[in-house]
This record gives structure tokens, C-alpha cells and sequence, in this order.
């Protein structure tokens, strides 16, 4: 599965050898690699994963690599693995945006920890995107008028409110409603509040107006 791939890169083939064994007795999915210019050729934006990379190698360091991909968009959380006097360096990638910096000779159960951390991070952010693009896909069928009930109602107004605002009755305001929460898939309004809030509609514009 894509998300469990861990990418390696390392210029030390027994630090590569041991760490895609360590990973693949956890069940996780390594690739190797000798350098970071191999891991930029073959890695494609969009591929979900853990990035473990050490901070000193020949052709392109773990910092450089880290930056790149972030250049590229890639989203992938990094791991920079580091030696004792390269704690200021990894420091630096962790302000730069690497999520942890583990020291050699690196403890096995910190490093999965670590790993699995970063696995998740993915997983959530994943979810996330999924659940933004499934909202947006069910507001693209509401009506113009179900949009201008929505806000309303994100906003915090009664029924008797919206209707005046929209000048419906209360009824056809409540018709409105049920038919939003049929095609939001809503459990409750809060559920379809809280969909409302997350796609960004409920502004000034839809604040409530004295009867």
C-alpha cells in the first residue's frame, strides 16, 4: 500500500541493509536508495510515504533533499537520521520542516515510533483531502436557493429568520433544510455545520438581519 512505503536514502549500503530489514519485519514497504539525486529521479509527487534520509551524504545532503521536496510540493514527512556532531544541522532541517532527527547508532523502536508517526501523519492528511473533495462534490448538486438557506443557517439563524431573510415561510424553509441534509449527508445540523464551515461558507454576508 502506498501508504507505507518508507523511502530510505542513504550512501552507506549497511545503514540501508539494516534499515529495510528493521522496516519490512514491521510490515512497512521500504525503498532504497544510494543518494538523493536516485530518490528525485524515480519519486513522483502525490506518492504518499515516509522519507528516512541521512543528513550528510556526497552528492546532495539530507537538508537539500528535504528543501526539494519541498519545492516540489511533495508533503512527504522527513526523518533525517544523524550523527553526534551533526545535531546542529538536524536541528536546522527540523525548523526547516523535517519532523524528527534520530542520532546514531539509532535505537530500533525509535525509529518505527518515529516512522509510524509520520505514517499517520499521512494517513490523516489524506482523509482529510478526501473528506474536503466528497463535501465540495455534494454542495456542486445543492440549488441556489439551498446555498442561501445554508448560509443562513451556518450563520445561526431560526427558520423563522431565514425566511424572513429569503422572504419564505418558516415551512418552505424547513423543506430547504431537510432536502440540505439529504443531499450534504448530514446525521444533524452540527454534522452540517460543521461541513459548511470546513468548504468556507457562513461569512459576514450570511449574519443575521433584525426582524
Amino acid at each position: 500500500m502506498a501508504e507505507t512505503t518508507v523511502f530510505v536514502v542513504d550512501d552507506d549500503p549497511d545503514v540501508r541493509d539494516s534499515l529495510a530489514a528493521l522496516l519490512t519485519s514491521a510490515g512497512l514497504s521500504p525503498r532504497v536508495f544510494d543518494s538523493a539525486t536516485a530518490f528525485l529521479a524515480q519519486y513522483r509527487p502525490g506518492e504518499a510515504g515516509c522519507l528516512v534520509a541521512d543528513i550528510r551524504m556526497p552528492d546532495m545532503d539530507g537538508i537539500a533533499l528535504q528543501t526539494e521536496l519541498a519545492n516540489r510540493k511533495a508533503g512527504l514527512p522527513v526523518i533525517i537520521i544523524t550523527g553526534h556532531g551533526d545535531v546542529p544541522l538536524a536541528v536546522r532541517a527540523m525548523k526547516a520542516g523535517a519532523m524528527d532527527f534520530i542520532e546514531k547508532p539509532f535505537d530500533d523502536d525509535r525509529v518505527l515510533d518515529s516512522i509510524r508517526r509520520g505514517l499517520s501523519r499521512v494517513a490523516e492528511e489524506r482523509d482529510s483531502v478526501e473528506v474536503t473533495q466528497a463535501v465540495g462534490a455534494r454542495l456542486a448538486t445543492l440549488t441556489p436557493r439551498e446555498l442561501e438557506v445554508l448560509e443562513l443557517l451556518v450563520a445561526g439563524n431560526p427558520n423563522k429568520v431565514v425566511g424572513h431573510q429569503l422572504d419564505i415561510s418558516p415551512r418552505t424553509v424547513e423543506v430547504h433544510r431537510g432536502r440540505l441534509m439529504d443531499k450534504m449527508q448530514a446525521r444533524n445540523l452540527s454534522d452540517l455545520v460543521r461541513m459548511a464551515l470546513a468548504a468556507g461558507i457562513g461569512g459576514p454576508k450570511a449574519a443575521p438581519k433584525p426582524l
